[in-house]
């Protein structure tokens, strides 16, 4: 076996994106007619009069743009409402019921509704006089038709008619909509509009305590309180989820046994944490367990409140050696046990408020275990309040999340439960000893898009049931909740023992999972994620001896983050390779935003520079070119980008597929081989400065010959440091570093 190889020393170059010729492009899929212009213009005169009677809490409208397609950021509104100035202006985003349409939510003065009808008036007598009612995209792209036309006598410049009419070919229809009443309490996430929520809610004779108030958009409402916002205001509501009351339910086998182990003391073993139900302090391993309490004394407490906890912390203290056949080399690990619900029942928005406190105070903790969750379903066309927090939580913070996948309460229930939805964070699915999907697993995908769950592990069947510890001795147990801690256990060991990044513990993680399945079905994704997860972390950290596979890491600054420095060996002046590569970064979210949830997008490139400068990519992505924004060369639909390569998605994938007659591949002047990773922004630019990823390349000699020796020496010639992930080694160094010294006074 090869160990994984870290490569340090050089950093990554930063290049900010060429200035484009602000083309305009509009939809070839559709002729813009005169008739379609009147209809939007009457639907504006509509939306106008109604905000001009409504009674509102607020200065400004709200308006909904139907498109008629997944709009990319290129093709949204930036001729009417406020220009190049509108995608500003959005405050959120859904998918229609097919999830092949967006609609879009803009915040707009109502001044903007009387400029954009100034312009589709204007619009409409030249494209009625110049075009007799009708352009199609082979008239609009003709210069020569065009360039003869006099704009000035309609008071309209040749770029705003152009503009107007591209947004026009991309829109079906303007709405104000509605919300529908929650039954019961619930959290409501509100429009951005510019309003202190606290004064919003007085201006609507609603009394809002500040306690209830997560934040300036996101605030917990009784049943009366829900009325009171939905009969004056319910174009307010962008999202609303009733207050989650229900555990997603756990299979616990009636089998204890009293005899209690025996365990070493703790030493100088990292810390997970864990935030669950509660914790018995008299089981065998408690030495190991630093527990605080933090339900309210008040509250009557029973002893199956300590059952789910003290299950959980077992497996991450033990688990290995309660379960020989899931012994993965870890070892021990300490606990610092939070607490927050008793048996089934709990306050999702208190355990929100909980949740950012125990962060905030426990700041030397990386990796944290949830295997609690709803029983509810999550939303196609917005991430959970929950998720959301835990989301910018490690946004903020270098920490992260292991989620369990939640578990089916009913058969009616199908989908995932929240915060299983978190995008940044790892959500493990429960696989059987066979590793078939089980009876209680639930599916994803987050927002119809995200790969949730991430990936799968071994959580407990009626073939093999997970051993546990529980308040009255040994338990077996099954559910996504002791599949969980496995994962939390191998994060913290390449964390907090290896001393990898989170991004790139992460990306080895999923990359262990996937191998070369290049692709999974949808069915498989929405059960099973990118896969299951190795035993032995020894199949994480290392491969097999026809692969080298290697780790980086760095830092986004601009646009393009590159290195052309990777030096693969050849044989005969080509390469026998075929190659991946998994990249994990967490990115700024926005819950506001809706099903473009993420602020930032990472795309990875990866493969030999050809003559021209330019990478041939192992996966053809034709993205982010730099000549794309002058020509439409290497334009892709939205929809398409999204599912071919994944666009918006924090983890990234691509990989040659493995065939049986795979040929070596051919070599250019430049004999190194090159990774670009692109980065866009939705909103504000400044979001994806500073975002850190994770990248983990493997190449599979086709022949099945070892070139790790060859390669590492070439490493070196080119200016990086190898440093190979050596178990033992990285133990010792763990070790030496957190011995404690006793000095002869």
């Amino acid at each position: 076996m090869n160990n994984v190889l870290e490569l340090k020393g050089k950093r990554f170059v930063q290049a900010s994106r060429a200035q484009g010729g602000g083309s305009i492009y509009m939809n070839g899929r559709v002729c813009v007619s005169l008739e379609k212009l009147e209809r939007l213009s009457e639907q504006l005169i509509q939306i106008e009069k109604f905000w001009r009677k409504e009674e509102r809490p607020f200065e400004g409208i709200l308006i909904s743009v139907y498109y008629n397609k997944i709009a990319a950021k290129s093709n949204r509104i930036k001729g009417l409402f406020k220009g190049i100035k509108s995608n500003s202006a959005i405050v959120g985003a859904r998918f229609n019921n097919e999830k092949n349409k967006h609609i879009i939510t803009y915040f707009l003065d109502i001044g903007d509704l009387n400029k954009s009808l100034d312009l589709l008036l204007k619009a409409g007598v030249i494209l009625k006089n110049q075009f007799q009612g009708k352009i199609s995209k082979v008239i609009f792209d003709d210069n020569n038709i065009i360039d003869r036309i006099s704009f000035g006598k309609y008071s309209m410049s040749k770029t705003a008619f152009k503009q107007v009419i591209a947004d026009i070919s991309y829109i079906d229809r303007f709405e104000v909509d509605i919300a529908s009443l929650p039954l019961n309490q619930s959290i409501i996430s509100l429009y951005n509009t510019r309003t202190d929520t606290k004064i919003l809610f007085e201006n609507l004779g609603i009394d809002v305590l500040a306690s209830r108030i997560l934040d300036n958009q996101t605030v917990f409402l009784d049943e009366n309180q829900l009325k009171i916002l939905f009969e004056k205001a319910p174009y307010l509501v962008s999202t609303a989820t009733e207050d989650l009351s229900e555990l997603s339910p756990t299979d616990f086998i009636e089998k204890h046994d009293e005899s209690l182990l025996t365990i070493p003391s703790p030493s100088i073993e990292p810390t997970i944490g864990v935030i669950d139900t509660l914790f018995d302090e008299q089981v065998y391993f408690s030495e190991w367990v630093e527990y605080h309490d933090m339900v309210d004394k008040n509250i009557p407490k029973i002893p199956k409140d300590y059952r789910h906890g003290t299950a959980v912390s077992s497996i991450i203290v033990d688990g290995a050696r309660l379960n020989s056949w899931l012994d993965d080399g870890c070892g021990r690990f300490r606990v610092r046990h939070f607490g927050v619900a008793i048996g089934s029942t709990f306050s999702s928005f208190t355990i929100i408020k909980q949740i950012k406190a125990i962060i905030s105070k426990n700041k030397d903790i990386r990796v944290w275990n949830i295997s609690f969750g709803s029983d509810q379903e999550i939303n196609d066309n917005f991430i959970s309040a929950e998720a959301a927090v835990l989301d910018q939580i490690q946004y903020e913070n270098d920490i992260i999340f292991v989620i369990a996948g939640t578990n089916k309460p009913s058969e009616n229930i199908v989908k995932i439960g929240s915060p299983a939805d978190s995008i940044n964070s790892v959500v493990v699915n429960s696989v059987t000893k066979n590793g078939l999907s089980t009876k209680y697993s639930r599916k994803g995908l987050a927002l119809s898009f995200y790969a949730k769950p991430d990936v799968s592990y071994y959580g407990g069947s009626e073939e093999q049931y997970i051993r546990v510890c529980e308040p009255l001795g040994e338990a077996h147990v099954a559910g996504t909740s002791f599949a969980a801690p496995w994962i939390a256990r191998k994060l913290s060991y390449l964390i907090d023992i290896l001393g990898l990044s989170r991004e790139v513990a992460k990306a080895l993680i999923i990359d262990a999972a996937r191998g070369w399945n290049e692709k999974p079905t949808p069915e498989e994704v929405a059960l099973y994620g990118h896969g299951i997860v190795p035993i032995r972390i020894e199949e994480i950290v290392q491969t097999k001896d026809d692969e080298i596979k290697f780790l980086v890491s760095d830092v986004s600054e601009k646009w393009n983050t590159y290195s052309y420095d990777f030096p693969v060996p050849l044989k005969n002046d080509r390469y026998p390779y075929i190659a991946r590569a998994t990249m994990c970064y967490f990115p700024l979210c926005n819950r506001a935003q809706g099903v473009d949830y993420t602020n930032t997008e990472l795309n990875l490139h990866f493969g030999r520079i050809k003559n021209d400068g330019k990478m041939y990519q192992i996966n053809d992505d034709k993205q982010n070119q730099d000549d794309d924004l002058f020509s439409e060369k290497h334009y892709l639909l939205e929809g398409e980008a999204r599912l071919k390569f994944r666009k918006w998605d924090n983890v990234k994938y691509i990989a040659e597929r493995p065939k049986n007659r795979n040929q070596p591949k051919k070599s250019y002047d430049n004999k190194n081989w090159g990774m670009e990773i692109k980065t866009n922004n939705r909103l504000d630019p400044k979001d994806g400065v500073g975002v850190r990823f994770g990248v983990v390349v493997t190449l599979k000699e086709i022949n099945g010959i070892n070139r790790i020796d060859e390669f590492v020496r070439s490493c070196y010639l080119n200016g990086w440091l190898v440093n190979q992930i050596d178990i033992e080694q990285k133990i010792d160094i763990y070790e030496k570093l957190n011995e404690n010294i006793k000095f002869d006074l």
